[in-house]
């Protein structure tokens, strides 16, 4: 999503609006724990600040398609995304367009939950010796526990 900065340097406008649906190509999602991503939409601007440098100001939300960390199902996860940053270094010398999209993508990577799941019922998790039990249930029915009240008994 190419943004042409030419009114921007001629000092024609004060700022430049975003406001439009974003596609990412497949390749970025392959190197992801993304699997897809869907309703993406960026409302924003891009202005001068007062070191006359390039700012960015914009939103990002969406849905991200990912794997639920229990059931290994893809769920999907929302996201909402404020993005504030200095695109000087980015932008090209002598360039009058930036492509936004390496920006958008580095926040929405960052926005990736390391653990999410939809599962409410963790009972029908189990197998053969093992079973996957919640936060309650370690706290609750810990053996251990007894073990490290005697411990600091003595």
């Amino acid at each position: 999503m190419f943004i042409n900065l030419e009114e921007l340097n001629s000092n024609v406008k004060d700022e430049i609006l975003i406001s439009s649906e974003v596609n990412f190509d497949k390749d970025l999602l392959s190197n992801s724990s993304i699997k897809d991503l869907k309703d993406v939409f960026v409302n924003g601007k891009i202005y001068k600040d007062a070191g006359d440098e390039f700012v960015i100001e914009a939103t990002v939300e969406g849905k991200m398609i990912i794997e639920d960390s229990i059931s290994l199902e893809d769920v999907t996860y929302p996201f909402l995304i404020n993005i504030d940053e200095n695109i000087e270094e980015i932008l090209q010398k002598d360039k009058n367009t930036i492509d936004i999209i390496p920006i958008l993508w580095q926040n929405i990577v960052l926005e990736v939950p390391l653990r999410y799941t939809e599962v409410k019922d963790l009972s029908s998790y189990s197998g053969d010796g093992w079973k996957l039990i919640s936060e309650e249930e370690v706290k609750s029915n810990n053996p251990f526990l007894e073990l490290k009240e005697k411990y600091k008994e003595e």
